[in-house]
């Protein structure tokens, strides 16, 4: 049995498919880690917007709380315009509005009211 010669050809095509789905895994990757960001954002804002059921607003200790933690998930530029920050009447909605940027250049927002009794 005689072997065939190879063909450059034949490499240089596994080669570039190889890379192409190199740059497709990694980039999925990426887009995972983004979807899982957002998800951590969206449990954070859950657990602000339940302390300020219970107190009537944002305090400057749970703001500064706040920030510590999605600076360590990641984001950046965070603004909380639209968030309670003043103490309402019992019953009134109070809101958290978060905004900011993953990985310093995908925007979120994650926007929270709640009617609940303090």
């Amino acid at each position: 049995m005689k072997k065939e010669k190879g063909n450059v050809g034949d490499f240089l095509a596994a080669c570039v498919v190889m890379l192409m789905m190199t740059v497709l895994l990694l980039s999925y990757f990426g887009q995972v880690q983004l979807v899982s960001q957002k998800e951590q954002i969206n449990q954070i804002a859950r657990k602000y917007i339940l302390r300020m059921e219970t107190k009537g607003y944002l305090t400057a200790q749970d703001e500064d709380a706040l920030r510590q933690e999605l600076e360590a998930i990641g984001a950046s530029s965070i603004t909380l315009q639209g968030t309670t920050v003043e103490k309402v009447d019992y019953g009134a909605p109070v809101a958290l509005k978060i905004a900011g940027k993953l990985k310093g250049e995908v925007d979120f927002e994650e926007k929270r009211v709640s009617t609940g009794k303090y």
